[in-house]
């Protein structure tokens, strides 16, 4: 039993910005010498692909929500089974 929804595109956007905290840390402490620009792509590319993510997600869920639904509505319902008293 799942305690609580997974969510990739949440994950993947916090993936991208620990490598940018890392990429600023790694030029602030001189290891590495990159242009400020250099970071905006990287910044902008990573939203894209959380975001890419987060759709896919959501449309795996919705498609397999609506595959779920449609077999419970095909059961009987409870009441015609038999095991209810009839008055």
């Amino acid at each position: 039993m799942l305690l609580h929804e997974i969510r990739p595109g949440r994950a993947v956007a916090g993936l991208v910005m620990l490598a940018l905290a890392a990429g600023y840390a790694a030029d602030a402490a001189g290891a590495w010498d990159a242009p400020w620009v250099f970071f905006f792509p990287l910044f902008f590319g990573g939203l894209w692909l959380a975001t890419t993510v987060t759709w896919v997600n959501y449309v795996i869920r919705r498609r397999r929500d609506a595959r779920r639904a449609s077999t419970e509505k095909a059961a009987a319902p409870a009441s015609s089974s038999g095991s209810q008293a009839m008055r």
